[in-house]
């Protein structure tokens, strides 16, 4: 069925006038907006998300002891631990959302890039991680009483830089853990080696911000996440039309 479905695409998109097709980011852009749509309709993953991030706050927030360790110390590494697992949850969703009524068919036969189905599906998971860290990052405050207000915009970038990190591998490794029977288990396997640096350069700039260090000490693992996030972006992108073909 896949072959009959790829097959007419492929020829359409050869014969027919490509001037007439969507360009690459229209096209990401109308995918991501459809899965926005979906996700606000229900709002099921994105509050599990939520939800999900405020409890391990609050379980982090019980389990410290103020008197040994101070909270600029502990929260770093608290925050970047809630992010990683929350967007997971999201991440999850990203290609099962179009399990149920073979969406995923529809979208190979459309006249699109396969490249513009991941930076499409990318997009939305950012959109959707960053809805999560806007809500995490100020309960962060609020519970650990860690002043973020000087840093808050640069905190802010770090966050999205991460969130680009993790949301270009996770997105890769969700198209290719979709369909296996043990999908909930096989994207964390796969995802969660490949976080590790994104997880450490974000938590390691994250501290020196919230500590007031100066910002030369912070930038070694900066470069760090943007090398990932350029690299993996562009690897992922070139390596997803091949996923869609086992």
């Amino acid at each position: 069925m896949r072959d009959a479905i790829i097959g007419p695409r492929a020829a359409s998109v050869s014969a027919n006038e490509p001037t007439n097709l969507p360009g690459v980011l229209h096209a990401a852009w109308l995918i991501a907006r459809k899965d926005l749509a979906i996700e606000f309709r229900t709002r099921t993953a994105f509050f599990s998300s939520i939800v999900f991030a405020l409890l391990g706050l609050t379980i982090f927030y019980f389990a410290w002891d103020p008197t040994a360790v101070a909270a600029v110390d502990i929260a770093p590494g608290v925050l970047w631990v809630i992010f990683t697992f929350s967007g997971l949850l999201g991440l999850q969703r990203s290609f099962g959302v179009e399990q149920a009524d073979g969406a995923m068919d529809a979208l190979l036969a459309a006249p699109v890039d396969r490249e513009a189905i991941y930076l499409g599906k990318a997009l939305a998971n950012v959109l959707f991680v960053a809805g999560v860290q806007a809500i995490a990052l100020p309960a962060l405050a609020l519970f650990y009483s860690v002043p973020l207000g000087g840093v808050w915009l640069p905190l802010a970038g770090i966050a999205l830089l991460a969130a680009v990190g993790i949301v270009a591998v996770g997105t890769l490794f969700s198209a290719m853990a979709v369909n296996t029977r043990l999908a909930e288990l096989l994207l964390p396997m796969l995802s969660l080696p490949f976080f590790l640096p994104i997880v450490t350069a974000a938590a390691q700039t994250t501290a020196r911000l919230v500590a007031g260090r100066p910002a030369a000490e912070a930038w070694p693992w900066l470069r760090i996440l943007l090398g990932f996030d350029l690299v993996f972006v562009v690897a992922c992108a070139v390596a997803f039309p091949y996923t869609l073909d086992e």
